[in-house]
């Protein structure tokens, strides 16, 4: 069904060689000389886009456009002028019109500014069905041929990248594909894993950087410049959702550099983020810091001192004169207290946010049956998590920075996983309740579905007894105990995990933002 084009101009009848070109292409073109007759056209007919010229006796396109605005308010306006002064553009711009053009215009430019507006979700969509296709072929070899961290980074890059640019594509048989493509990359990522990751944790050298090592890498430099800095930790925020928000960052800041990097296992905030802020994988921080540590089984908030292992951390690097506040956000008042208070701490050299809004929305999912009808999968969680973003308190704490000039440092302490199939492990009473990990002295599984570790200090993991034993479960399984299985198999499948391994889990951001001049 061809589009219907509605053109005013007080000289319609010399644009007759225009609209026969716009005939020819498809455009079905009605004409109107004034614009008093062109509103009450507009009342009456369904029209895809208007072209009108801003300068015409009686009244004018651009006090039409108000008016327009009110009959049909999403209806394109391509506004046609002579006049290249300054104020007209910005007041018609202001009008939220399509597009502005200058006369003369050719019938090109027309048919483009009309393709630009009518058509191009469809050829957008066209073109990134076209070029994943293509790529298809190359991804899966990439996956296959994947030896060491960083192949495994981009990797992770260009599926993020393809899931992103086809998740509006209406093809669900394409959105299979995808999601088949990274089961298969999810595969391979835990061998490749299993492979490595005890040789890693003996050998930095051969490392990539982990939450132990990450503060040092990649937060230490900046604090040496002299430069007032805001470490800002999205608990739980994953690769594809830190593309998500991203473009929110970027009207305030530029990206300096975008950084991935791996989670120590398991990948679960009680081990991945007290690493992060000491410096120190688990075991490490049970022996030096005994008061700082509690295990799985023990009662009480896991995470509870992080500013103090920050402290200690910033002492053995030489940072320990730093003038630094550290903040919690676990709900919308305390939000809105620290961005009240900015002025307090804006001069500090570090600031550090611990932001706990997306692990909240993710457990959610879980306990909520709102917002668990809401967050169907990737897609939806992405979207939840970019309006929270655009909408919160912490954009203007965020803005606040980029006023004063202050670098901020966005990351994370782990991702999360969209769970889906169930595995039967059987434990005693003191197992620990996760279902991506499981740590416990008796603990029976399928020993295809995980990965055993039955030295835990070789992990540099602590353990609550002297068999106590490690699994962390692949791709997108969750560990079920048999008692209750159906429904606790019901409750959880479609629910998002972490503490296990797979890329969305391990593979997590760290950006360096500079506010913009």
């Amino acid at each position: 069904m061809p589009f219907k084009i509605l053109w005013v101009d007080d000289e319609i009848d010399l644009l007759k060689p225009h609209i026969l070109f716009l005939e020819k292409k498809g455009y079905e073109t009605f004409k109107s000389n004034n614009a008093t007759d062109a509103l009450v056209m507009i009342e009456n007919e369904n029209f895809d886009a208007v072209l009108i010229d801003e300068n015409m006796p009686g009244l004018s396109g651009l006090e039409a456009l108000p008016r327009i605005k009110e009959i049909r308010p999403n209806l394109p306006l391509i506004m046609v002028t002579k006049s290249e002064e300054e104020h007209i553009m910005e007041d018609a711009i202001g009008q939220h019109i399509a597009d502005y053009l200058i006369k003369p215009v050719n019938p090109n430019q027309i048919l483009l500014s009309l393709k630009k507006i009518l058509d191009s979700s469809k050829l957008i969509s066209e073109k990134t069905v076209n070029s994943y296709q293509q790529e298809f072929r190359t991804i899966a070899m990439d996956i296959m041929n994947a030896r060491d961290f960083e192949d495994w980074q981009e990797v992770y890059k260009k599926l993020v990248y393809w899931e992103l640019e086809l998740e509006n594509i209406e093809d669900r048989g394409l959105i299979d594909i995808i999601d088949n493509q990274k089961k298969e990359a999810n595969a391979a990522f835990f061998k490749f894993i299993e492979r490595n990751y005890e040789n890693w944790l003996q050998d930095e050298e051969e490392a990539p950087i982990l939450s132990h090592t990450v503060f040092k890498q990649f937060v230490k430099p900046h604090l040496k410049k002299d430069e007032k800095v805001m470490v800002i930790l999205v608990d739980n925020l994953r690769y594809d959702q830190w593309k998500t928000i991203e473009p929110i960052f970027t009207k305030y800041y530029q990206q300096e550099k975008e950084n991935l990097y791996y989670s120590i296992l398991p990948s679960a905030t009680q081990y991945a983020r007290n690493s992060f802020f000491s410096g120190m994988m688990p075991l490490e921080i049970e022996k030096k810091f005994p008061q700082y540590w509690l295990n799985d089984t023990e009662e009480g908030n896991k995470n509870m001192h992080e500013k103090e292992l920050l402290a200690e951390q910033l002492k053995r690097l030489g940072l320990s004169n730093l003038s630094m506040n550290y903040f919690k956000i676990l709900n919308s008042e305390f939000e809105k207290k620290i961005a009240d208070e900015f002025n307090n701490y804006k001069n500090n050299d570090l600031n550090i946010i611990v932001y706990n809004f997306i692990d909240i929305l993710s457990h959610a999912k879980t306990d909520n049956r709102i917002i668990g009808e809401m967050i169907r999968d990737d897609k939806t969680y992405r979207s939840i998590t970019k309006h929270w973003f655009e909408n919160s308190y912490l954009m203007d704490i965020v803005k606040k920075a980029a006023n004063e000039g202050i670098k901020i440092i966005l990351t994370t302490d782990h991702g999360t996983i969209y769970v889906k199939e169930p595995t039967k492990v059987i434990g005693d009473k003191e197992s620990s309740t996760n279902l991506r990990y499981k740590l416990g002295k008796q603990l029976q599984y399928d020993p295809k579905d995980v990965l055993a570790i039955d030295q835990p200090e070789k992990f540099h993991l602590p353990k609550v007894n002297v068999t106590s034993k490690y699994i962390f479960a692949k791709e997108n399984l969750f560990l079920t105990y048999p008692k209750n299985y159906n429904h606790f198999v019901n409750y959880y499948k479609d629910t998002y995990q972490h503490g296990g391994i797979s890329l969305e889990e391990i593979i997590i951001p760290l950006v360096v933002l500079t506010p913009k001049k």
